[in-house]
């Protein structure tokens, strides 16, 4: 059985030390093995925020991006347009 991983809005709240070794170990263990899907808004020279350590952020991206298809998305935020449109109204 193959089980995508979807992390959403990955970099919204920091990860503690522990939890970023935790989610380093996890995607280390699924490395060209299973599918994980990420969604940010945040850059990947910014991921050192979100995990701290800048060893461990570039073995995680180290990872992630071996033979991914990474999907850059520069569109305005739906929630935005969308508020904005009720805010015209």
């Amino acid at each position: 059985m193959s089980l995508i991983i979807i992390l959403d809005e990955l970099g919204y709240v920091p990860f503690s030390d522990r939890s970023a070794q935790l989610l380093f170990q996890v995607i280390s263990d699924r490395n060209e093995k299973r599918s994980t899907l990420i969604t940010t808004n945040l850059s990947f020279e910014k991921w050192t925020q979100i995990f701290g350590e800048a060893a461990l952020t570039a073995a995680l991206l180290d990872r992630l991006t071996h033979r991914a298809h990474i999907i850059p998305c520069n569109w305005e935020s739906i929630r935005l347009k969308q508020s904005m449109k009720r805010r015209d109204q």
